[in-house]
C-alpha cells in the first residue's frame, strides 16, 4: 500500500532525492535548481514529483512514485501548474529536509531516518536557501562537481 507524502521528488543522475518541508520552505525551488545544476554538468537530471506523491517499498528499498493527476507537472509561482519532463518512480537514495535557518545545523551529522521501515540517509538544511542547498545535496550525493 502506498503512502501519500507532502514533498517533491527529483532524480539526479541515478540517485534519487526526497525534498521536505512546510509549504512555502522552497522544496520546488531547490528541486528546479538542482536540475539546472546537473544540466550545467551534463548530467541527466529529471522531476519525479511536485508537492505530493506516493511512497512505497518494493525489495527493501523506498520508491517515490508520481500521483497520475499531477505527474508531469510543476507548480511555478504565479503560473498555474507547468509541463515539465518527468519520470514517473524512482528509488529514494537521500531525504533532505527544508528547515527554518534558525533550526538547521550548520554543519550536517550523519543521520538517516525510517520511512515506512526502510532506513534512508538524511540531510536538515535550511529552507528558502537554493543555492547553498544544491552544493550541500551535491556533495552528499557525490554528484558534480563533487565526484569521488
Amino acid at each position: 500500500m502506498a503512502h501519500n507524502l507532502h514533498a517533491c521528488a527529483v532524480l539526479l543522475g541515478d540517485r534519487g532525492l526526497l525534498v521536505t518541508g512546510a509549504s512555502g520552505s522552497g522544496k520546488t525551488e531547490l528541486c528546479l535548481a538542482l536540475l539546472d545544476h546537473c544540466r550545467l554538468w551534463g548530467a541527466h537530471a529529471c522531476m519525479v514529483s511536485d508537492d505530493q506523491l506516493f511512497l512505497s517499498v518494493a525489495g527493501g528499498r523506498l520508491i517515490a512514485t508520481a500521483p497520475k493527476t499531477i505527474a508531469g507537472l510543476i507548480e511555478v509561482r504565479g503560473l498555474a501548474p507547468t509541463r515539465i519532463p518527468h519520470e514517473a518512480k524512482m528509488v529514494v537514495d537521500l531525504l533532505v529536509r527544508l528547515l527554518p535557518a534558525a533550526q538547521a545545523p550548520r554543519m550536517a551529522e550523519e543521520r538517516s531516518e525510517m520511512l515506512l521501515g526502510v532506513e534512508v540517509p538524511a540531510l536538515d538544511l535550511p529552507a528558502n536557501d537554493a543555492r547553498h542547498a544544491v552544493a550541500a545535496v551535491a556533495a552528499r550525493l557525490g554528484i558534480a562537481p563533487f565526484r569521488g
